[in-house]
């Protein structure tokens, strides 16, 4: 590429264990590995303005009335007290285009930004944020002191707060002239939702990192894992009945490695047989918990992408996925996994790969196989071509009430 613009670049999470902070470092690595001119403005323990050769970083830190959002992802309701400081870093850079990754304090702060600029914004989906809203709610409804409220109620009130949030994303991502999303799916919805041009914003995986040269067990108990955030919208409950299931079945020993933190926590350790729960890991740490599994099982049915998916892949380890949110279009189904259609079809799936010994050994070459072909580069290196939509004229968008990604593929 001949030209790439110069990005200031406003992740709303960056220094956090979550897919979007991880893809959000790749991309400043990418940016310094490349030589390219980047801006990186984004939270941290302090407020100041560092210089990485052609990359910059001004880092802001949050105050005493950030509230959590997630474990260790907090919003800031007062982030915009540092507007002149950002402003000013953004202006002496020169930037050409903004990008934000959402509707957070930092988005807010990059949407305003753009406009008194007058700079193009990019905006990228990285958290189906309304699904996240909706299940929170119902969760919240379910426990004791409001479990007097009949369960239609519930669910009502979680399908109205769903669609509000969902109505507001919408309003959000219109003001963008460029969107950028993790799967196909989400890229026609964005399209259909907003009137914008949307292009695909995959991720890419460390293949030197995650490797099966890492495992090193002799154990013959089968091991199955799990990455990832703890909490309802995960669906991590239905790993207790992949292990009760095959406690029934009685044909092979098995354990669980469940790797994260959240709210499940306590509740996956009471509940799901033969469990080691180390917590967060990390760089080697976690490269060799993947490496040491047999099967990845991903329950979740909200994810967008799913990193920790390619993690496992790269590890050669086969993967059980949901056929609801991005996962599903990692994993190709009889080859390097299955995609379940439902809690039954995710069980019998798990159940096959813990007995069929020759299928097992297959999917595990392919799963390293295909994650080879994932490289950081090749996803930034789409991004910068869609900033070149950046420059063409922004029409009006449609005016079209939002729709869930589920309902616009049913």
């Amino acid at each position: 590429m001949s030209h790439y613009p110069r990005v200031a670049f406003l992740p709303d999470t960056f220094h956090e264990v979550n897919g979007v902070a991880h893809t959000s470092r790749q991309f400043e690595a990418f940016a310094r590995r490349k030589q390219i001119p980047f801006l990186s403005v984004h939270g941290g323990d302090q407020t100041g303005v560092a210089k990485d050769g052609v990359v910059a970083i001004l880092q802001l830190k949050r105050g005493p009335f950030a509230f959590p959002l997630d474990a260790n992802l907090h919003c800031d309701p007062l982030l915009m007290r540092h507007y002149r400081r950002v402003k000013e870093q953004v202006s002496a850079f020169g930037a050409e285009v903004i990008h934000v990754t959402g509707p957070g304090d930092m988005g807010l702060l990059g949407w305003r930004l753009a406009a008194d600029l007058r700079l193009p914004l990019a905006m990228s989906w990285h958290t189906s944020l309304h699904e996240y809203a909706g299940s929170r709610l119902e969760r919240l409804l379910s426990m004791s002191v409001w479990n007097i409220v009949p369960r239609r109620f519930r669910q009502a009130a979680a399908q109205r707060v769903e669609n509000l949030s969902l109505q507001f994303l919408g309003f959000f991502y219109r003001h963008a002239r460029v969107l950028l999303a993790p799967n196909p799916e989400l890229v026609e919805f964005l399209r259909q939702i907003t009137g914008r041009p949307a292009f695909l914003m995959q991720r890419g995986v460390d293949t030197t990192l995650f490797t099966p040269a890492r495992r090193h067990r002799t154990s013959n108990v089968f091991r199955l894992g799990y990455v990832g955030r703890l909490t309802p919208e995960k669906n991590v409950r239905l790993l207790a009945e992949v292990g009760r299931a095959l406690v029934e079945a009685r044909k092979r020993e098995f354990e669980f490695v469940i790797v994260g933190e959240g709210s499940e926590k306590e509740w996956l350790k009471a509940n799901v047989p033969n469990a080691h729960l180390p917590g967060v890991l990390r760089g080697e740490a976690l490269a060799q918990a993947y490496a040491g599994m047999d099967l990845f099982v991903f329950p979740s049915t909200t994810d967008t992408y799913g990193n920790v998916v390619v993690e496992a892949l790269a590890s050669g380890v086969p993967a059980v996925v949901t056929n609801q949110g991005g996962p599903k279009f990692l994993v190709q189904s009889g080859i390097t996994g299955y995609v379940a259609n439902g809690s039954e079809s995710f069980l019998r799936s798990v159940k096959a790969l813990v007995t069929d010994l020759d299928a097992h050994h297959a999917m595990r070459e392919a799963a390293r196989h295909y994650a080879c072909s994932l490289s950081w580069d090749s996803v930034f290196e789409s991004v910068f071509r869609a900033y070149r939509q950046c420059n063409k004229p922004n029409e009006a968008p449609e005016s079209k009430a939002p729709e869930s990604p589920a309902r616009l593929t049913a």
